[in-house]
């Protein structure tokens, strides 16, 4: 688990200077001596290995502020998010870990570190879902929007662009061949492909709300009370991701990895 990200104590103050970007109700200082305390208090839960008990309340004063500068400070940053999801993972707080590496990646998709803790947090919870066929297939054959981050994907379209306008522009001069126009058909082709996957990213992510169960367990049901019958056999755990579909009084009606549906109770689970 790596530590704390202490450069985000440069994003924090930028943000709370300007705010057009950050509505910040705390002044710099104060968001800095909550940021210094966070990350003191999770450099000492990290050292105390014989005293569990000491380590849990450590990393719980580490959590109080690091969620202070975000709640009252409203500061989005995610290297915040990031040391804050660290420790929950480290105070066994897997679900907590998930919804704030999440919130973390949403705000950085390119972070290797975000990423890597995130796959890791999601190796430690109870539920497995069954990915189906379809989805596995296309997974495989658009592995470039799965897999790369919008970021790279925005970057390549740009640089297929910049290749196409070269190839164009080498094509008027020096005539038609070959080469130059292959290569202004393909960079085109990539172009389009890349920036129709960014488009729809975009899109997906504007119109979707996805969340994480947080409570220990909690049982799954066909509508939006309990004296409806249980969705599944086995309850769900803390830590299972969702997309939300709908929200109704106390209920969610959440979409699980699997593309199964089912109601949960409002209180058993937070918003990405």
């Amino acid at each position: 688990m790596t530590a704390p990200k202490t450069v985000v104590i440069t994003a924090l103050v930028c943000l709370a200077a300007h705010p057009a970007t950050a509505s910040a109700k705390l002044p710099p200082e104060r968001l800095r001596s909550l940021f210094d305390q966070a990350n003191q208090a999770f450099r000492e839960a990290n050292a105390m290995t014989d005293d569990p008990e000491q380590a849990a309340r450590l990393y719980e004063n580490a959590i109080l502020n690091y969620e202070k500068i975000i709640n009252d400070g409203q500061i989005q940053n995610p290297g915040l998010y990031y040391n804050l999801a660290n420790a929950y993972f480290l105070n066994d707080d897997i679900a907590r870990a998930i919804l704030n590496y999440r919130r973390a990646e949403k705000l950085d998709s390119s972070d290797t570190n975000i990423q890597k803790n995130l796959a890791f947090a999601r190796s430690k919870t109870i539920d497995r879902f069954e990915i189906k066929t379809q989805r596995r297939v296309l997974h495989t054959l658009f592995f470039w929007h799965y897999d790369f981050a919008i970021k790279t994907r925005f970057f390549l379209a740009c640089l297929f662009f910049a290749i196409t306008c070269a190839a164009l522009t080498a094509t008027i001069w020096l005539g038609r061949k070959a080469p130059a126009t292959a290569a202004a058909v393909i960079g085109a082709l990539l172009t389009v492909c890349f920036l129709l996957s960014v488009a729809i990213e975009v899109r997906h992510e504007s119109r979707t709300v996805c969340g994480v169960i947080t409570a220990p367990q909690i049982v799954a049901r066909q509508g939006d009370g309990n004296n409806y019958p249980p969705s599944f056999k086995e309850p769900l755990h803390a830590g299972a991701e969702f997309d939300l579909l709908e929200r109704r009084p106390g209920w969610l009606r959440i979409r699980l990895p699997d593309e199964t549906d089912c109601w949960i109770p409002d209180n058993a689970a937070q918003l990405i």
